[in-house]
């Protein structure tokens, strides 16, 4: 049987996986070969020093790690030591000495409690700011009109300049050739128009059709040899950061049928607008909202809780598990203010509702992740302090517009009143 001796100085137990640990003779080299030993650490330990004996082949064989190895947790990463197979009587004993052992042990010490409170004061960024953009929202879309779109018109500017920056760094532009600085520009200023545009005509098609045209002759005319790429990148520009955002304003300000079943309108001050402020269009844009944002929280909780089949390889962090919470989660908001508001008026829609609104949080939120994933960024932006850019912000409500709108638009009768 095997020779196994393990000895550990001053460390918490892990379970840990050696690759090849052992020193075996090749059969064409008498020498002993290198062997790379691979520590996945699961809780957070600091030094260890040890020797591994074993006998394979009746040839005995020590693998060593001569002085202590220090170990810091970080999530997702391994360490790799590498050693190497001695004989026996080349073996040498190091002790490691308390002043090395205390030394290290307060580096790492420090280095965590930083670590911990850099974490503690982004969350309580990430929560202070939170709360006061869903304030600021929530003000914003009970006002309406052109309250609601001014403001949602300088989130589409902001995240159309984000965009254009993604599509010009270094991990996207090296394979491709990015629009033009002026044309980015142009572009952010007509997604700023859109919206705008939507209230007053009450619909988008002109104007996107207009601002195609005048993008793609824009392309075609500009100096040098004009690329695919650059009119790929910048339609869906236009219709990423400026076409679809604007379905939020036919669903707050285009359906203006009064919710007359609403028992909060009846109530609703008249210096605030009374009954009549509560239409269909506000009642749906705010458990469109809401929903969304139960659908992230959900997702977040039980993803951290439960999570353990990656959802796909655009956002590793996501889970099957997280996304059948935050679909839970979802459904129960809408159905839930559908009870409180009485809209819509029948429970399958509430539900078939609160499904929409998670499907397109979600496929909006992977598609930013795949930008963000090939532009070799973690945020898109640094606005926001805690939460990065307007479209890490928003990203789950970009597809989520036009699918409530046509939703309540096309399948409920009489708007679901």
């Amino acid at each position: 049987m095997a020779l196994q001796i393990v000895e550990f100085d001053r460390i918490a137990l892990i379970p840990l996986s050696l690759t090849s640990p052992c020193s075996c003779r090749s059969h064409t080299h008498s020498r002993f070969r290198p062997t790379v030993a691979n520590l996945t650490p699961r809780s957070i330990f600091r030094e260890f020093r040890f020797k591994l004996g074993l006998n394979s082949n009746g040839a005995r064989g020590v693998l060593s790690i001569s002085r202590g190895v220090l170990v810091k947790r970080h999530r997702r990463r391994g360490i790799t030591a590498v050693a190497r197979a001695k004989q026996p009587e080349q073996i040498e004993n190091v002790e490691v000495t308390n002043e090395e052992v205390n030394r290290s042990t307060q580096f790492s010490e420090e280095e965590f409690d930083s670590e911990r409170r850099q974490k503690a004061n982004q969350l309580k960024k990430r929560i202070i700011f939170g709360l006061g953009i869903g304030i600021f929202v929530g003000g914003v879309v009970l006002a309406g009109g052109w309250v609601f779109t001014v403001a949602l018109a300088a989130s589409v500017f902001v995240g159309a300049r984000e965009y254009f920056e993604l599509v010009r760094s270094r991990g996207i532009a090296s394979g491709m050739t990015p629009p033009p600085r002026y044309l980015s520009r142009t572009c952010s200023v007509i997604c700023f128009l859109m919206p705008l545009l939507t209230l007053y005509f009450g619909h988008i098609d002109v104007s996107v059709t207009s601002a195609a045209f005048v993008v793609a002759m824009a392309l075609l005319l500009q100096r040098g040899n004009p690329r695919f790429a650059q009119l790929s990148s910048t339609m869906f520009g236009l219709f990423y950061c400026g076409y679809l955002p604007c379905f939020w304003v036919k669903l707050r300000c285009g359906l203006a049928a009064p919710a007359l079943n609403t028992r909060v309108g009846a109530s609703w001050p008249l210096l605030l607008g009374g009954q009549m402020q509560w239409t269909v269009g506000l009642v749906a844009t705010l458990i469109s909202f809401s929903s969304i944002i139960a659908a992230d929280t959900y997702a977040f909780i039980g993803g951290k809780a439960f999570g353990r089949t990656p959802l796909t390889a655009i956002s590793p962090k996501k889970t099957w598990e997280g996304a059948l919470a935050g679909l839970g989660g979802c459904i129960a908001t809408s159905v839930l203010l559908a009870k409180i508001l009485s809209w819509p008026s029948s429970v399958l829609s509430a539900v078939a509702f609160g499904f929409l609104n998670f499907f397109g949080s979600l496929f909006g939120d992977l598609l930013e992740s795949m930008i963000k994933r090939d532009a070799g960024v973690k945020d898109s932006g640094s606005l926001i302090p805690g939460h990065g850019g307007i479209l890490d912000r928003v990203d789950s409500y970009i597809f989520t517009g036009a699918l409530a709108y046509s939703f309540v638009k096309t399948f409920l009768p009489l708007y679901g009143v």
